[in-house]
């Protein structure tokens, strides 16, 4: 689901991103305890949510590199 109009102080960066990339994912808890992914560059464009569970199982199949394409 997408959400728009987050508090824009809540927004979290990566330590990896720096503001010299052209975009940098952000993420945020929302009130209902989602998981807020959005662009730093286009907010207006509102942000995907997901739950806690399933963010987690993404970031650790990027980190440990097992992500799968859909098919």
């Amino acid at each position: 689901m997408i959400r728009h109009n987050l508090p824009a102080l809540k927004w979290r960066k990566s330590p990896y991103s720096d503001d010299q990339q052209a975009g940098c994912v952000e993420i945020q808890t929302t009130v209902d305890d989602l998981i807020a992914i959005g662009d730093s560059k286009d907010r207006p464009r509102g942000a995907l949510t997901v739950s806690p569970r399933t963010w987690a199982a993404f970031t650790t199949a990027v980190t440990r590199e097992t992500l799968q394409p859909v098919s």
